[in-house]
């Protein structure tokens, strides 16, 4: 019987930590291979000339939208044409055709119950044994997926112990845009939990604060070396200094391992020195991203929402009781700003500002 197989892993994004189910596929398959089962099906089309077709149709579904048209195969799939942008006045322009237009395709309630009334699912034995990290925390500033070299980093997860003597072995800080660096200052290091005081590899550009961690571990003596990666990349906090004054240098934020930032923080209304933090939303349905200012405490006061829809300027109220009443920030890349957030971050990216005077 064919099955849908699937393997249970740990789920970083959640506190306490849970499974998820992966699919694990057993294949996968193109215009060859649907030609192949339909000329299986019915002997008097040949696979090329199927082929054929399928890609004509695809092509001509293609020039429908292109014209306007939504199609919808009935008991199949919907196309659409579909439209993202913030314009604050009528008459504003449109934003560049690679940042407004999008093609979405959806499968209908038929095709879908007629797949999970036909499905059988097959649940894979767990892969080898391997260090799993299911969170990262830095303990000072109390804030989950931080890297902080003025702080403690706290890593839990299971199979984490290993051996600082054996020289594979050990806790490695790679920067995405290059450069790793094996740690050596440890409190302690169990099955269960590690804590380090982490050190930083440089990165090319101040606004490169992103960062892997891994852990590395022989369960036997002679055992085969074995390696988890934490699940999500950790950002380090970005100084913001002179921000008090009347001409602050401009500081790339909310970016990866690129050579230009995605955003840059251009000016602030404050009265002090203050730690805040800066948060990126990408809405999963309607592809809004926005913007807001938050306090340095998780579920702590946050400053409203700004809407982001192109490569422009804003400016970020701030929130009750902090020092930092406004920010402004300029967008220079925003089609791989939401590339990341959605790809990289899962809807939702942090960056932690020390903002000074």
């Amino acid at each position: 019987m064919a099955t849908i197989q699937y393997r249970l892993e740990p789920n970083p994004l959640t506190t306490p930590a849970s499974y998820k189910l992966r699919f694990v596929h057993q294949g996968i398959g193109g215009y060859d291979a649907v030609a192949a089962r339909l000329a299986l099906k019915n002997p008097t089309w040949s696979a090329d000339m199927i082929k054929a077709i399928l890609q004509g149709g695809m092509e001509e579904i293609g020039e429908m939208l292109i014209e306007g048209m939504q199609i919808t195969l009935e008991n199949a799939f919907t196309f659409r044409p579909s439209l993202h942008a913030r314009l604050d006045s009528p008459d504003d322009p449109l934003p560049p055709m690679d940042e407004l237009l999008d093609v979405t395709a959806s499968a209908s309630q038929p095709f879908v119950k007629a797949v999970r009334q036909n499905a059988h699912l097959e649940r894979l034995p767990p892969e080898e044994k391997a260090p799993v990290i299911l969170s990262a925390k830095d303990t000072v500033l109390e804030l989950n997926d931080v890297l902080n070299s003025a702080g403690v980093l706290r890593l839990s997860g299971s199979n984490l112990a290993f051996d600082k003597s054996k020289p594979d072995c050990g806790c490695v800080i790679e920067g995405t845009d290059g450069g790793a660096t094996v740690q050596t200052q440890f409190a302690s290091i169990s099955d269960t939990e590690i804590l380090l005081v982490p050190h930083l590899p440089a990165q090319a550009h101040p606004w490169n604060n992103e960062f892997a961690v891994s852990v590395s571990t022989q369960y036997t003596e002679h055992g085969t070396l074995r390696t988890g990666t934490y699940g999500r990349r950790l950002r380090s906090p970005l100084v913001l200094s002179g921000f008090g004054a009347n001409n602050p240098q401009d500081v790339g934020i909310l970016t990866s391992n690129a050579a230009a930032p995605y955003v840059k923080a251009t000016a602030a209304e404050m009265t002090a020195s203050e730690q805040i933090r800066i948060q990126a939303v990408l809405d999963a349905r309607s592809g809004q991203l926005t913007f807001s200012l938050l306090a340095m405490q998780e579920h702590g006061a946050a400053g409203d929402a700004v809407t982001v829809a192109a490569n422009g300027d804003y400016v970020l109220p701030g929130f009750s009781g902090s020092a930092v009443s406004s920010l402004s920030v300029k967008v220079e890349n925003y089609a791989d700003l939401v590339t990341l957030i959605r790809s990289g971050y899962h809807g939702r990216m942090v960056d932690v500002l020390d903002m000074g005077m």
